[in-house]
């Protein structure tokens, strides 16, 4: 109720564009990353700058083509408007408000999740001192597992 309109089934559909728009950029984003990372060999850190700087154009040339599209919408008047006004406010408003929080935590949840990805497998990396460890028979020079069986 911010603009005394209420949430009608023309705003869901408004605010359904509105969430597959940022998706595709967060997914350009994270995908371009991904790439720099893996072919580059560049740090997560420098992947992602360089995936912002690059995609950066792009995200905004189809964020405004939506928005400038929306526009006309809610602003209009004039016979039936009070239907289209609430898709318009919902495409303007939110990828206003959309796209400066996925420019900016797209990033650093990447990175984020990168440490946290660097972190679990750094634990799963260290052997555990609970683990039994197969036992070699001298005498035979075989091993077997905890059970008895060879392995």
């Amino acid at each position: 109720m911010l603009f005394h309109f209420d949430f009608s089934l023309i705003a869901l559909i408004g605010i359904i564009l509105l969430i597959g728009i940022v998706k595709k950029n967060g997914i350009m984003l994270v995908d371009f990353a991904l790439v720099a990372e893996r072919d580059d060999h560049l740090s997560a850190h420098d992947a992602v700058r360089r995936a912002a700087l690059l995609r950066f154009r792009p995200i905004m040339m189809t964020t405004m083509a939506a928005m400038l599209g929306g526009v006309p919408l809610m602003l209009g008047t004039g016979t039936g408007s009070e239907i289209r006004q609430p898709l318009g406010y919902a495409i303007v408003g939110g990828l206003l408000v959309s796209q400066a929080l996925t420019l900016f935590t797209t990033p650093v949840i990447y990175i984020y999740l990168d440490q946290l990805s660097d972190w679990i497998s750094s634990r799963r990396a260290e052997p555990s001192s609970l683990q039994p460890q197969p036992q070699v028979n001298q005498e035979t020079a075989s091993v077997t597992d905890i059970h008895g069986s060879y392995v």
